[in-house]
């Protein structure tokens, strides 16, 4: 037996019969002549007459329903058929042109919405209707994955080549220079080992396209459809797999290998100085060119979605920066050997300086795990560049010496203290900040003030009061204190002043001439001229003096009588002239590299000698034969000219071998 259904010209007939009734219901109610049972009977019709009407209704409702749902089916079953039809074909949907990307799309956007028409709709899990959400599920899953595919596909194929122009690299190991330890440094200044890295406080930032700026309005639309659709967390892990790599390939192209901390830490200095000097290159082109780039590209895709797109970018970028950091921690947990301190300086400023950019690119929460481990890098940083310092001052302090040093010149030490600490003059600023609240006193100060230079005087301007300043003033006064035990080795006195005012000297004039004199102040170096010009004079005073009382009137009379002895002038010329080739030969070997100060103790020298000898010859030229006159003042003015040069050389028979 076939259930009748009414047409829905019938349907609406019974309804205005149904309403007829109902108005005849209620004007019968309204008379009040009618029995009690009347009005029952008619109460009851009325109830019934609604009745009739709510199980039209659900009807009605019934009918619409199965409608909306055959639509929805029949619009399913196409958007099927289109997204099949990319499933076969395989073809990169995006390569079709745009006519195909926008009606794929525009597909993938309808089932979403036919997804969200059914899950608001209570269906059972058994009807088939369910079966419609469950098969809607599905394409709409389909679609999603496939849409992922070509956002991955248009990220890497578009992806521009990244060129860091800008800064170069050489690899060369001619371009690689290594300083030597304390100990060992041999001759050559540290200016000719260790050369700061300029870097630019100033350099502004450098936005690159990471990607074809043509395929940005594709990636922004995928990503919008696949949050939409609730499958956000798929399409930012594609986003982050591919970024992750371009970031890899970043560094790569940056030169900077892939180190652990064990490696570096057995890394010889000559390779880690070089792979440093790469990093600091590196790091500067990494975050203010490739960072910056790598965020505006995730906040051009993801704009619209709130912070999705400084989530991608964090969880993109964290383990590459990640990375270079950590080699920054290697650093600061290595040995601390005076001659990494350059470097370790270097890195500690370029971080620093990176400060302001990392704080913009990891600004939220979501970044915090970089910018706290940035800045505890950079700490122990600092705090290995104050270890090395004092580490470089112990290695001062202990350096020993078992033998003079040939010539009584300027000792290595000090010429590798002094060009070092010119060095550290480049960064006052960063040392001031790592020094804070590690002033001390100067424990030298009173053991090594020679001079009558007063302390107001000697601290002169704001620059000694820093924390930098202290400790290169301690450095020099423990320079100065190793140099007085040196000087110590030698046993001529006047050597030992001669190599103390080389020294001296050489610490004085390296500060006058760099920005040690800013740090120092002009009373440092007055304090240091006085010291250098009182080793001079003790220099001459321990050299001549003996020397030159041989030419005094003294004891030159005979005994018993005013009248000159002949014996005892010739016996003081003879004298003089033994002491004078004794000097010759011994000082001519000695050296004082500076010609300046050179020439200047030659000068104060002859006035000296060659005045004497003058005034004692002209003064006996009758009493003394000019047999025994071996040397004119000439003579010995030229003679004394060759003092100090280094070769030793000696007189015989008033000539020179």
């Amino acid at each position: 037996m076939v259930d009748y259904k009414p047409t829905i010209s019938e349907m609406e007939t019974e309804e205005e019969m149904i309403a007829a009734a109902k108005q005849i219901v209620k004007a019968l109610e309204m008379n009040k002549n009618l029995t009690d049972d009347a009005k029952k009977i008619l109460a009851n019709l009325g109830m019934q007459l609604c009745d009739i009407t709510r199980e039209n209704e659900h009807k009605d409702e019934s009918v619409q329903g199965k409608e909306g749902l055959n639509e929805i089916e029949r619009q399913l079953n196409l958007i099927q058929d289109k997204v099949l039809h990319w499933e076969r074909d395989q073809s990169i949907i995006w390569a079709c042109g745009q006519k195909e990307t926008y009606e794929y799309l525009k597909a993938v956007d309808e089932a979403r919405k036919l997804t969200e028409s059914l899950e608001s709709l209570s269906l059972n899990n058994d009807s088939e209707d369910a079966t419609l959400l469950h098969r809607a599920h599905d394409v709409l899953q389909m679609a999603m994955a496939r849409l992922e595919e070509e956002f991955r596909h248009l990220l890497v194929q578009n992806r521009l080549p990244f060129e860091p122009e800008h800064m170069s690299f050489r690899s060369s190991e001619d371009d690689i220079m290594e300083a030597g330890s304390v100990i060992s440094s041999g001759d050559d200044s540290l200016e000719d080992v260790v050369q700061r890295d300029s870097i630019s406080r100033g350099s502004g930032e450098y936005i690159i396209e990471l990607v074809h700026p043509d395929v940005i309005p594709d990636l922004k639309s995928i990503a919008n459809l696949m949050f939409d659709s609730n499958y956000g967390r798929e399409c930012s892990q594609a986003f982050i797999s591919i970024q992750k790599e371009a970031l890899d390939d970043c560094i790569y192209i940056l030169e900077v290998e892939k180190l652990s901390i064990e490696d570096v830490l057995k890394m010889e200095w000559k390779t880690l100085n070089s792979k440093i000097r790469r990093w600091i290159g590196a790091m500067k082109i990494f975050v203010r060119v490739y960072l910056a780039s790598e965020k505006l590209l995730s906040e051009k895709i993801f704009g619209d979605l709130e912070s999705v797109g400084s989530v991608c970018f964090v969880e993109s970028s964290k383990t590459a920066i990640l990375q270079l950091l950590n080699f920054g921690e290697a650093i600061a947990i290595g040995p601390h050997k005076p001659e990494k301190l350059i470097r370790i300086l270097d890195m500690y400023e370029v971080l620093a300086v990176l400060i302001p950019d990392i704080d913009t690119l990891y600004s939220d929460d979501t970044g915090s795990c970089v910018r706290i481990e940035y800045l505890d890098i950079l700490r122990r940083l600092g705090d290995c560049a104050k270890a090395t310092f004092l580490e470089f001052e112990n290695a001062v302090a202990s350096n020993v010496s078992t033998n003079p040093f040939p010539g009584g010149g300027v000792h290595h030490l000090t010429k590798y203290v002094m060009n070092y600490i010119k060095t550290l003059a480049d960064y006052q600023e960063t040392l001031d900040v790592i020094f804070k609240d590690h002033e001390r006193e100067d424990p030298f100060s009173v053991s090594l003030d020679m001079s009558p230079i007063s302390d107001e005087e000697n601290i002169e301007g704001s620059s000694l009061v820093s924390p930098m300043a202290q400790h290169i003033q301690s450095l020099t006064a423990i320079l100065e204190c190793n140099l007085e035990g040196k000087s110590k080795l030698y046993r001529d006195d006047s050597l030992q002043h001669v190599f103390l005012m080389n020294n001296i000297h050489y610490m004085a004039e390296r500060v006058k001439g760099s920005k040690l004199r800013t740090l120092l102040g002009d009373g440092w170096i007055r304090k240091h001229n006085w010291k250098f010009q009182q080793h001079e004079m003790n220099y001459e005073r321990a050299t001549w003096s003996s020397i030159l009382s041989l030419l005094k009137d003294e004891g030159i009379q005979n005994p018993g009588s005013n009248s000159i002895s002949r014996t005892i002038l010739k016996e003081r010329l003879q004298s003089f002239y033994l002491a004078f080739e004794e000097v010759y030969k011994n000082q001519t070997g000695w050296s004082i590299p500076d010609s300046q100060l050179r020439d200047d103790l030659h000068i104060s020298t002859s006035l000296k000698v060659i005045q004497a000898y003058r005034t004692f010859v002209g003064r006996h030229i009758n009493h003394i034969s000019e047999r025994h006159i071996k040397y004119t003042a000439d003579d010995l003015e030229d003679h004394l000219l060759d003092l100090f040069e280094g070769s030793q050389k000696s007189l015989h028979g008033g000539h020179k071998k």
